[in-house]
């Protein structure tokens, strides 16, 4: 095979892959919110026994 087909080819795979992504992403952003997931809200007991010093809810919980 030429490197002309080579290239379609990978050019094709390029242009498939990025289609997958933007469709997925369109139903990903249709999506509704679970319901009982709409005000997800830490929990000061849950967040005062946690050890994740990573967590985002633990570092908004140190600056203030």
């Amino acid at each position: 095979m030429s490197q002309t087909g080579y290239l379609i080819i990978a050019i094709s795979i390029l242009v498939g892959l990025l289609i997958i992504f933007m469709v997925s992403f369109v139903i990903y952003r249709r999506t509704p919110v679970p319901k009982g997931c709409e005000d997800i809200v830490a929990s000061e007991e849950k967040c005062a026994s946690c050890s994740n010093h990573t967590c985002q809810f633990n570092r908004d919980k140190e600056s203030e």
